[in-house]
């Protein structure tokens, strides 16, 4: 079996992805990370960089934008690897 991040192993055994290699396991991985890719779409949606502003203040959309931005690259970081598997396991 390949080697998978604890976040992948938890996404595929609350799949009741079984541990064994079977055509079943191939289809959950690919059907997780498609699921994955949805969630960070809908939750996390691509936005344009904020504007930047002439002077430091407590609104600053610079952190927030950031931080939201780091959960999207991490949630299509998890579905890349599901889908990797998913493509490399056969």
């Amino acid at each position: 079996m390949t080697d998978l991040s604890p976040a992948a192993q938890a996404i595929l055994a609350a799949c009741g992805c079984p541990d064994t290699d079977s055509p079943f396991r191939l289809v959950a991985r690919g059907f997780a990370g498609a699921a994955i890719r949805a969630v960070a779409d809908q939750v996390v949606p691509v936005e344009p960089e904020p504007p930047e502003l002439p002077f430091a203040s407590v609104n600053d959309p610079w952190p927030s934008w950031n931080a939201k931005q780091n959960i999207r690259h991490n949630l299509i970081a998890i579905a890349a690897e599901l889908e990797t598997v998913c493509h490399t396991d056969n």
